[in-house]
C-alpha cells in the first residue's frame, strides 16, 4: 500500500462492491462544539491560527455548504451518530437516551460489529450522565462525559492543569497507541470548545498556553453584527434566550473584543490538537489507510443579529465546516464541493468508508460520490430544518433551505410567523420577501415543498 496513491485507491473502493483488501478503512472524526463555520483559517479567516486544519484543507476536501437540520447539540448529536432527522430518532432534550436497538445501528453500533476497533472521547451528548457512563461497555476505549463534559478545567481554580481540549488530545494518543494496520478502527472526538461555560465569570477560558494569543488584536466586525439586523427580528426572537445570552457576551465594545479573543483562542486550541493527532498517527505508520473528518455540531451567533449561540434557521446558525481530509500524503484531486451537505450524510459516509451497508434507517447519503468527482447536480435541492427544544425560551422553528431561497416559519407563535429570503441576491439575509408581490409564487412553493418535506423525513 505504501506509496499508492490514496485518491486511485478510494475511486476503486468507491467503485466496485465489498471492502477491497488495499482499500483505506480507518476513521478520525473531530467534532467541534458550536463553531461558526468559517473561524477557520482556510475559510478565509485571516486572523484564525488553525495551521493544522489548513494543511489538511490543503489535500482534503472542503464542503462549502454544509448545514445542520437541527441547531442544538443534543439533537446534532443523535443526527450524526443515526444519519437521521429528529422527527425520526425523537431525540428531542439533553434527557432521552438511545434505545439499544437504535445504539446498535449509529455508525459506532455498525462499526463495533463488523469489527471495528472504536473509541469515543468528551461531549457524548445524548441522554443523561448515568445513561452515558453506561456506554463505556459499547466502545473499546471510552472518555464520554454528559452534560457540557465539565469546566474547561478540571480545578477551575487551577488553570495549569490540562484544559479539556489539551485532555481530549492526550486520550486521543493513548488510543492511537492502541491502533495498528492489522485491525481497522474509528476514533470520535467530541470537543466541548468552543462551546461557552454558560454563566461562568469567563465563559470561553482559553488554554493557559494561549493566554496572549490576540492580546494585542482588535477583531474587525462582521456587518451582521449591527444594530439594524436585530431591529429587523420577530419580536418574540428580540426576547429570547439568544438575546439574554448577548447580553453576557458582546453588550459593548470592549465585553465583545474579550468574546472574541477567547473564543478564537479555544479555536486554536483545537487545531493544536489536530496536529498532535495526525503526528501519533504518522508515528504509529497508521497514515496511508485513515481519513479524518473535521465538523461541527452547530454553527454559532457570535454577536451576529445582536444574539449569541445558535437554534434559529440563519445561516450562522446552521451552516457548519466539513472537511474530509486524508492523512496520506496523496491528496483528493477535487478541492471543493458547492452541493448542500448535511450532518445526516455523516454516519452514511463513515459507513460507506468502511465497505459496510448503511441501515435503511438512515436518512443521510455518503458524501464519496460527490468527493470523488460525481455529478452535484445529481444531488439534493434543499433540505428541511426543524428546532422545537424549549419554546418558552427559545422560539420553535420550522422551514427549508434550499439553494437559492429560504423559508423560515415560527411556529411557536400563533398566528404562524413567515420569512423568507433570496440567498443568491440577499446572502446576508437583510429583506424578509414574505408581503412582496414579486415573491408570492416562490413563497407558495416554498411553504408546500415545508410540508412535503415535513412528512417525508419522520
Amino acid at each position: 500500500m505504501q506509496g499508492k496513491s490514496f485518491l486511485t485507491l478510494a475511486a476503486i473502493f468507491f467503485l466496485t462492491s465489498g471492502l477491497q483488501a488495499e482499500a483505506p478503512k480507518n476513521i478520525i472524526l473531530l467534532q467541534a462544539d458550536d463553531l461558526k463555520w468559517n473561524v477557520l483559517g482556510y475559510a478565509g479567516d485571516k486572523l484564525a491560527k488553525t495551521p493544522n486544519l489548513d494543511a489538511l484543507a490543503q489535500k482534503g476536501i472542503v464542503f462549502k455548504n454544509h448545514f445542520v437540520t437541527t441547531s442544538i447539540c443534543c439533537v446534532s448529536r443523535a443526527t450524526l451518530f443515526t444519519g437521521q432527522y429528529e422527527k425520526r430518532h425523537q431525540i428531542k432534550d439533553f434527557a432521552t437516551p438511545f434505545s439499544p436497538e437504535a445504539l446498535a445501528l449509529t455508525y459506532p453500533g455498525v462499526l463495533k460489529k463488523a469489527g471495528y476497533r472504536t473509541g469515543f472521547i468528551g461531549k457524548f451528548g445524548v441522554g443523561d450522565a448515568k445513561y452515558i457512563a453506561s456506554l463505556a461497555s459499547q466502545f473499546d476505549y471510552y472518555k464520554g462525559l454528559p452534560g457540557q463534559a465539565g469546566q474547561f478545567f478540571i480545578d477551575p481554580n487551577n488553570p495549569k492543569k490540562a484544559h479539556t481540549t489539551a485532555r481530549f488530545g492526550d486520550q486521543a494518543l493513548e488510543f492511537l497507541d492502541g491502533c495498528s494496520n492489522d485491525k481497522p478502527f474509528c476514533l470520535s472526538i467530541s470537543f466541548n470548545a468552543p462551546h461557552a461555560r454558560d454563566g461562568k465569570p469567563r465563559e470561553f477560558q482559553p488554554d493557559l498556553r494561549d493566554e496572549e494569543q490576540y492580546a494585542q488584536t482588535v477583531f474587525p466586525l462582521p456587518k451582521t453584527t449591527q444594530k439594524e439586523f436585530f431591529d429587523r427580528l420577530p419580536d418574540f426572537v428580540k426576547t429570547s434566550e439568544a438575546r439574554r445570552r448577548w447580553k453576557l457576551r458582546y453588550d459593548g465594545d470592549e465585553m465583545t473584543q474579550k468574546t472574541f479573543r477567547d473564543y478564537y483562542r479555544l479555536v486554536m486550541g483545537i487545531d493544536r490538537e489536530v496536529g498532535r493527532i495526525v503526528a501519533k498517527a504518522k508515528e504509529k505508520n497508521l497514515l496511508d489507510n485513515t481519513l479524518l473528518i473535521f465538523t461541527a455540531d452547530n454553527g454559532f451567533f457570535l454577536g451576529d443579529r445582536g444574539l449569541a449561540d445558535k437554534w434559529f434557521l440563519y445561516e450562522e446558525s446552521i451552516r457548519v465546516p466539513m472537511l474530509l481530509a486524508p492523512l496520506s500524503d496523496q491528496p483528493f484531486q477535487k478541492k471543493s464541493v458547492e452541493a448542500l451537505t448535511l450532518n445526516i450524510d455523516v454516519a452514511p459516509t463513515i459507513l460507506h468508508w468502511a465497505g459496510l451497508p448503511r441501515p435503511d434507517s438512515m436518512q443521510g447519503k455518503s458524501l464519496l460520490p460527490l468527493a470523488l468527482g460525481g455529478q452535484e447536480g445529481a444531488w439534493r435541492n434543499d433540505f428541511f430544518y426543524e428546532h422545537h427544544f424549549r419554546p418558552e425560551i427559545i422560539p420553535s422553528s420550522e422551514g427549508v433551505r434550499n439553494q437559492r431561497f429560504k423559508y423560515i416559519r415560527w411556529t411557536s407563535v400563533n398566528p404562524v410567523v413567515e420569512e423568507m429570503y433570496d440567498l443568491q441576491t440577499d446572502p446576508l439575509e437583510e429583506k424578509n420577501l414574505v408581503g412582496e408581490e414579486t415573491a408570492k409564487e416562490m413563497l407558495g412553493q416554498l411553504r408546500q415543498r415545508w410540508q412535503t418535506l415535513s412528512a417525508e423525513v419522520k
